[in-house]
């Protein structure tokens, strides 16, 4: 139990409720020299609740990466059912050599004009024509 903080967000939760959680999820940044901490975490969102709202933008921050489902993608036995344009990795720019990272610019490019479904599916359809990351982009003709 985490003591009121007098102060209230907008969805009716004490900001301090969140404290704890904040710092465990920070937690994956503050590794030196230990190598790295990996933290999955879900939200649901969009459930009607503005206390659901509330507390999955206070750790939107947190995340370095965010991959969005897609109901409906799913509901079409599409699996993984990632909304592509809204899913990315922040600084990713820091993570992927430049040559696959210009790959990555062309790739969205391409894929946002199509619908959710469409893009998916086109994506699962070219890696599954090559064995690795690499090879996949190595495949890729810009």
């Amino acid at each position: 139990v985490q003591p009121s903080s007098s102060r209230i967000l907008s969805g009716g939760i004490d900001a301090g409720a969140l404290q704890k959680p904040k710092r465990f999820f920070g937690a994956a940044r503050n590794v030196e020299g230990g190598g790295s901490l990996t933290i999955i975490a879900t939200a649901l969102i969009e459930t009607g609740s503005r206390m659901d709202e509330v507390i999955f933008e206070e750790f939107k921050g947190t995340g370095n990466s965010e991959i969005v489902l897609d109901r409906k993608v799913a509901d079409k036995r599409t699996f993984p059912a990632i909304d592509i344009a809204r899913s990315g990795t922040r600084k990713e720019e820091l993570l992927v050599p430049p040559d696959q990272l210009k790959k990555m610019y062309v790739l969205r490019r391409i894929l946002n004009p199509m619908g959710t479904q469409d893009a998916i599916e086109f994506l699962l359809d070219k890696l599954k024509q090559t064995k690795g990351n690499g090879e996949f982009f190595d495949s890729m003709n810009t």
